[in-house]
């Protein structure tokens, strides 16, 4: 293997540590100082933030298409351009109202930027063996959490928001899209040549595999938003909190590093089946043991996201094979993109309620999710 080859998952997965960090992550560190600069609410932002969520869910089908018609390379590398377009309209920000618009363009770079694209660069590359290569990019791009916060937060101290922005998109221009320009292949004409330009008509099992992901996708989007509140909740101090807190990231590090060692050869549905029992195993004990098993409630969560990250990749690939790939990925995704726009406003309703009733609520979707893995079968093929 050459060393370009060696280098694509790792450039790949670097673009995704980048492009987390600095979408999905980025307002838990710099809304509160953007706020304080322009006078506005945190929460105006975190609105615009669902406004990103909710373009980013419109524009994926279209993605998926033009990864067919393009390739991923060429996606990929637009969307470092778009990211970057998004973080210097933010730094730049002269009023609210541009800051924004700002944060509401990330969901451009999200529907052609994060997992789907890279995937589908594998799947361009490797076909139905592209599984560890997609668990490899997915176990590095659970950096992006572990990594974007700290580092946001030592710009931020350093200087303020607005280099934050600008160091984002500095990262996007000036490593990440040379490096996906150089390492990442041109993809054969013949492949984008033949693809179909009929519509993906909907069957029975995409129908199931959208609503596992949607499912899961809001439950992650939730928690995201309310597990400090929540532990606290539970009894938690919040330093205790914040602690266990980060034990979500971790342990969805640890989930991924576990199905590239030993789940590769297993079926993709036992993976999905067992990333949505973790959830519910988690909010089950810390219901049961109040404070002191809270801690679990984090590390259940991220166990069971961090497998169904790599399900994403690799259950479409596993019942309907490489053909088409791009664009049914998209589909299959565009629920649950709306859905995290819905999530965090839906959760806090149920947490106002009680922590139990909010435990219940998000453990009853994901043991929904675990029905609705049964038939699944590969296509004749």
């Amino acid at each position: 293997m050459s060393l370009r080859a060696r280098l694509i998952v790792p450039v790949l997965g670097l673009g995704q540590v980048v492009a987390f960090a600095s979408s999905y992550y980025l307002l838990g560190v710099l809304a509160d100082p953007m706020a304080q600069t322009l006078r506005i609410e945190p929460s105006v932002l975190f609105t615009a933030l669902s406004a990103a969520f909710l373009i980013s869910a419109v524009l994926s089908p279209s993605a998926g298409r033009w990864i067919e018609r393009s390739g991923g390379r060429r996606v990929q590398a637009w969307a470092h351009l778009a990211f970057a377009a998004a973080l210097l309209t933010m730094a730049l920000s002269p009023s609210a109202v541009v800051l924004v618009a700002g944060v509401a363009a990330l969901g451009i770079g999200m529907a052609i930027g994060l997992y789907g694209t890279a995937f589908a660069v594998l799947v361009e590359l490797h076909g139905a063996g592209a599984r560890r290569s997609i668990t490899a990019v997915s176990l590095i791009g659970a950096l992006g959490g572990g990594l974007g916060w700290p580092v946001s937060r030592l710009i931020v101290e350093a200087w303020d928001w607005r280099v934050a922005c600008a160091a984002w998109a500095l990262a996007h221009l000036a490593l990440c899209l040379p490096l996906t320009l150089t390492v990442l292949p041109r993809p054969h004409a013949a492949t984008t040549a033949k693809a179909a330009l009929e519509p993906i008509r909907w069957d029975r099992r995409m129908v199931q595999i959208a609503a596992v992901f949607a499912g899961g996708w809001m439950v992650s989007t939730a928690m995201g938003a309310h597990l400090p509140r929540l532990l606290g909740q539970l009894g938690l101090g919040p330093e205790q909190a914040a602690w266990a807190a980060g034990l979500m990231a971790a342990s969805a590090i640890a989930a991924r590093l576990f199905d590239l060692v030993v789940l590769h050869r297993s079926h993709p549905v036992a993976t999905l089946r067992l990333a949505c029992l973790f959830h519910p195993l988690g909010a089950g004990l810390a219901a049961w043991g109040g404070a002191r098993l809270a801690p679990l409630l984090a590390v259940g969560q991220g166990a069971g996201n961090g497998l169904l990250s790599v399900a994403a990749g690799v259950l479409p690939l596993h019942v309907f094979g490489p053909e088409r790939y791009a664009a049914r990925q998209a589909l299959l995704l565009t629920p649950a993109r709306y859905l995290q726009a819905l999530a965090p406003a839906a959760y806090a309703i149920a947490l106002d309620a009680s922590p139990g009733v909010a435990l219940a609520a998000s453990s009853l979707v994901c043991l929904a999710m675990c029905a609705l893995t049964f038939g699944l079968r590969p296509s004749g093929r």
